[in-house]
């Protein structure tokens, strides 16, 4: 058995190097990370949402026919209530037409969504677009 107090540990008062590193690592990650904000919010320059559509897939379901869609956010501003029509064509004769609304599509990015249509779109013409937006 040992005395009391002696064989206990003993916190040091001088950090380790280990912890030094460790905070100057992060130091640097932080300023480096509040200069990058910084500079991207001085020299980005707000563009206005510029929306394209790429049509992924055409699938049958038991309601008619799903046509699986992206659509892109290339601007460095967010679209709002974003409305995307679908029409499927004959000809001059518009046979179906059908939209859905996106909450939103964020700046430099996109989402994925759906048009469902009772036609097949098969051998018709199929025209998937963004109809519009709103400010944030």
């Amino acid at each position: 058995m040992t005395r009391s107090g002696t064989g206990r540990h003993r916190e040091r008062h001088d950090p380790h190097w280990i912890e030094w590193l460790t905070g100057l690592v992060s130091a640097v990650l932080i300023a480096g990370m509040l200069c990058w904000i910084g500079w991207e919010a001085v020299t980005r320059k707000a563009t206005p949402p510029d929306l394209s559509i790429t049509v992924l897939a055409t699938q049958a379901t038991s309601a008619g026919h799903r046509v699986a869609f992206d659509i892109y956010n290339s601007a460095t501003t967010t679209a709002a209530s974003v409305t995307v029509v679908g029409r499927l064509t004959e000809g001059d004769r518009i046979v179906e037409e059908n939209q859905i609304t996106f909450d939103y599509v964020a700046a430099e990015s996109k989402s994925t969504g759906a048009i469902l249509f009772r036609n097949d779109p098969a051998g018709r013409g199929l025209d998937i677009r963004a109809a519009g937006y709103t400010d944030p």
